[in-house]
């Protein structure tokens, strides 16, 4: 039945067209006139099209299923029911995840997070319900790309939000086709390649009432609005000199921006919450938001860590260090370490919790374990990697041309074997790790998994606070007090321990 029902989501060349839309982003002083074409997007231009591909192809019915309302989408596009409906969501969520090798954080699927559930919960955007809906039902029929901007600039944080009015995204004026909104966003990653933006305050911002009304937003921004402009950091995927000497580089850069709003406007249409200080961080506990995307997180995180245990593995291999005690545990913990993702996420799919509108989404408190976990778990395996390997992901040569050189490769061919690897494999190996690793690429990986999801301490402060609010720390506290009541100064008062 489901082979007969129209596919209307984007293949890889729908997408592409999507981005030639006139989108203002600029980098290294000149605007780009084709993000599907310039050297610092393209590869990753085709990586997510290559994504879009596969809802057509051989993976299709991994990928996708046929809802409700009779529509094909991605598995994690829209609400799931049941259990079966996560786990389903899950092997979508790792299929694509295996397309980039979990080095692409932001692909379409991380903000279905929040988007899969827009149109379930639309009674809470109140008057804007009926554009919660509109957006889901493209958002789910088309896959569009969307990407999220909700930090402000850290410019002076000793500021109320409504005393950086000159900086933070505010509204100006309304008029009978939309709100007139001017201010920055940021970090906006791979927002240049996405079709729109969706802009809120963060969800811990401290909004003043009668004060900050006019920064209490939520809206979509396509990127084509011609009051918007991207301004994009250094493109490491620009930088790269080969596939051969920067493999994830080249083709998984998702270039981080700050959006810039110059009285751009956003039409009503596109709009979820106006000076509403309630809703414009309500949202996201009503949502299931954070239940949602570290499931989406954790099981690319978790694909990430295979394709580090294997790098792990030939590393040593290669180096003949494989029997060594120390080298032997360091593969063991980071196994262990994978082991731990996989078994939250199937937590999460397995003993699912119902959000405000209804659906099955993964239990709060799995979602906030992994969350504390993962910044950790990807400092431990940068660690494992170092410590094992030490200075041999530098051990390799300046550049591919250097093995196209007669007189070069035939130096390379003698003093840069490996234990199990002739010259050429053990140098693209060791220029794998090191772009996974040590490359501004994976530099800036390194932040990424560290602070996508909150900062060290607003995790943690996020952490307890769930846990005061849904029982758990009463919980906890009750178990002291039946502890203690179990005796008192003249001993035992109940239990088995009472005695004559």
């Amino acid at each position: 039945m489901s082979h007969s029902v129209p596919n209307a989501l984007m293949t890889g060349a729908d997408y592409l067209d999507s981005l030639r839309d006139g989108r203002q982003v600029y980098l290294n002083g000149e605007r780009v006139a084709d993000v599907t074409r310039h050297r610092a997007f393209r590869n990753a231009c085709r990586s997510i099209a290559g994504l879009y591909d596969a809802l057509h192809g051989e993976q299709r019915d991994v990928l996708t299923r046929v809802d409700a309302q009779g529509r094909r989408s991605h598995r994690f596009f829209t609400p799931a029911q049941n259990a079966e409906d996560l786990l389903g969501a899950r092997e979508a969520i790792g299929c694509w995840s295996r397309m980039t090798y979990g080095f692409m954080g932001r692909t379409p699927d991380y903000k279905a997070a929040f988007m899969s559930g827009l149109e379930a919960g639309a009674g809470f955007y109140g008057d804007y319900r009926q554009n919660a809906c509109a957006w889901h039902r493209a958002f789910a029929d088309r896959g569009l790309f969307l990407n999220h901007a909700i930090i402000n600039p850290p410019l002076d944080r000793s500021k109320a939000i409504h005393e950086m009015r000159d900086v933070f995204v505010h509204v100006e004026r309304e008029t009978d086709q939309g709100i007139v909104v001017s201010g920055a966003k940021m970090l906006a990653t791979g927002s240049s390649i996405t079709n729109a933006t969706f802009v809120a305050p963060v969800a811990s911002a401290q909004m003043e009432a009668g004060k900050a009304e006019d920064f209490a937003l939520v809206f979509f921004a396509r990127l084509d609005n011609p009051g918007l402009r991207l301004m994009c950091r250094p493109s490491y995927e620009e930088r790269a000199s080969s596939p051969f000497d920067y493999p994830l580089s080249s083709r998984f850069d998702e270039n981080d921006s700050v959006l810039l709003f110059d009285k751009a406007l956003i039409p009503w249409e596109d709009v979820l919450a106006y000076r509403d200080l309630r809703r414009a961080t309500g949202f996201y506990a009503e949502s299931g938001f954070a239940n949602l995307y570290n499931f989406q997180s954790g099981i690319r995180l978790g694909v990430k860590l295979e394709l580090m245990i294997g790098l792990l593995s030939l590393g040593v291999r290669t180096n003949g260090t494989q029997g060594f005690r120390g080298i032997q545990a360091a593969l063991g913990e980071l196994i262990a370490l994978q082991h731990l993702l996989q078994a939250l996420t199937t937590a999460m799919a397995r003993d699912p919790e119902r959000n405000a509108a209804g659906s099955a989404v993964p239990r709060l408190e799995y979602a906030n374990a992994l969350r504390i976990q993962v910044p950790q778990i990807w400092k431990r395996v940068r660690e494992l990697l170092e410590n094992a390997l030490g200075g041999a992901p530098l051990v390799t040569v300046s550049a591919a041309a250097d093995l196209r050189d007669g007189e070069a490769r035939r130096l390379v061919d003698s003093y840069y074997r490996g234990a199990e690897l002739e010259p050429e494999q053990r140098l693209k190996l060791f220029k794998l790790i090191w772009d996974a690793t040590g490359s501004e690429f994976g530099a800036r990986h390194a932040v990424y998994e560290s602070h996508y999801s909150g900062n060290a301490e607003q995790i943690r402060l996020d952490s307890l606070a769930w846990a005061s609010r849904r029982g758990h720390l009463a919980d906890c506290e009750a178990m002291v007090r039946r502890c203690m009541a179990d005796y008192d100064i003249h001993g035992w008062l109940r239990g088995p321990w009472q005695h004559d």
